[in-house]
């Protein structure tokens, strides 16, 4: 099996022997690093690992420039890099594609699109618009989800009466708004959704790039900026505040119980262990099953989906006038996008204990709920007295 740590050590080994040297003054390391990009023998991911070592503007800029052209575990060790040198003061500019959306080409003119938060259930409805020439219009409606992919889409023909009837009924049912967004960000949302459909649910849906077509004619995306990042540049290199828990649409992230249960064991067996002997050490062993729990739970595939989770919830607060709950959430995101530590970051930290402490509060009650079998002597005393008090049965 592949070790991913070793090959990137050898790679940094063999940045070494091609000349880069990590004691040199910070212009040379930078110019040298220029130089060995782009050679056979040079790997970027050890160049980025390199340059996120040089707390020097000079390797933030080099760093956007690799970035424009990066994907996959390139660009997230590149993000990575990026992170480190802000932590240490580099101001370190986007790249120009996530500032400035390319305009709209003359084929997606009349073309609009809605979207609702995700639900606890990880459900979303996404609507994309097409007015047709003749009057009328074509809605292609789809639902997503998060661990399903696509769940559900139709085409409706209707016109805008029906269209705004249909959209104030489903509000007023689910007790949301939809808002309006790039009909870009939701192309991506439902073709993303799509490719992530298991066969076995793709039964339902799988006329989904034919009706995609009768409203649109853009080539199928596969990459996307989130436009979060680009409205909140500030906001997402800063650290996001707990308070954002308290927003209802990230209260609903759950974190399936039966996964959390062997860390809420251990807390438990912290809280109750007759070895520990100052609350100091308890408060340590527990934190230390938080951070466990942070580091296996929020990674890979559930890290991602709480990354496009945070920027679509970033975007729903900022269109319903929670500007300020929105760069935290754009800065959630940013921290899962840029590889940072989640343990060391509170809003992570705090959204676990949470979840384990409500965990905890249900379990308490249902132990408070449940029917005594075992009586202490004085409880069993007291019943032979009621019993004795109502007599013998007739």
């Amino acid at each position: 099996m592949a070790n991913p740590k070793k090959d990137l050590d050898a790679n940094e080994t063999r940045l070494r022997e091609l000349g880069f040297d990590p004691a040199a003054p910070i212009p040379e390391r930078v110019a040298q690093l220029r130089e060995l990009r782009g050679k056979a023998d040079a790997s970027d991911l050890a160049i980025a690992k390199a340059l996120g070592e040089i707390n020097d503007p000079g390797a933030g800029e080099m760093l956007v420039e690799m970035e424009s052209n990066a994907s996959g575990a390139l660009r997230r060790e590149i993000r990575r890099a990026i992170y480190k040198l802000r932590q240490h003061g580099i101001e370190v500019r986007e790249p120009e594609a996530e500032h400035k959306a390319a305009p709209a080409s003359p084929a997606e003119a009349g073309l609009t699109a809605l979207m609702s938060p995700i639900d606890p259930e990880g459900a979303q409805i996404v609507w994309m618009i097409r007015a047709r020439p003749r009057g009328g219009l074509v809605r292609l409606w789809g639902l997503v989800s998060e661990t399903q992919g696509l769940a559900g889409v139709q085409n409706h023909a209707l016109n805008r009466r029906e269209l705004k009837t249909q959209q104030e009924e489903l509000e007023q049912q689910a007790g949301v708004k939809l808002i309006d967004i790039d009909p870009r960000l939701a192309d991506f949302i439902l073709c993303d959704a799509y490719r992530r459909t298991p066969e076995s649910g793709r039964l339902n849906v799988g006329g989904f790039y034919a009706l995609r077509t009768e409203v649109t004619g853009a080539p199928l995306p596969t990459q996307l900026s989130h436009p979060i990042y680009s409205e909140f540049a500030k906001e997402a290199a800063e650290e996001p505040s707990i308070d954002l828990l308290k927003e209802p649409e990230v209260q609903a992230f759950r974190i399936p119980p039966k996964e959390l249960e062997p860390y809420l064991d251990e807390v438990n067996r912290a809280q109750e262990s007759v070895l520990v002997v100052s609350r100091s050490s308890q408060e340590d062993r527990i934190m230390g099953a938080v951070e466990k729990a942070i580091g296996e739970l929020l990674s890979g595939a559930r890290a991602e989906r709480l990354r496009r989770r945070l920027e679509d919830t970033g975007l729903y607060l900022a269109k319903t006038g929670r500007r300020q709950q929105a760069g935290w959430a754009a800065a959630a995101a940013a921290k899962i996008r840029d590889g940072a530590d989640l343990k060391k970051i509170a809003f992570f930290r705090s959204l676990v204990q949470t979840q384990l402490g409500a965990m905890m509060a249900q379990e308490a009650e249902r132990k408070r709920e449940e029917p005594r079998l075992i009586m202490t002597p004085a409880e069993a005393l007291q019943a032979q007295e009621r019993a004795r008090a109502r007599g013998p049965r007739r």
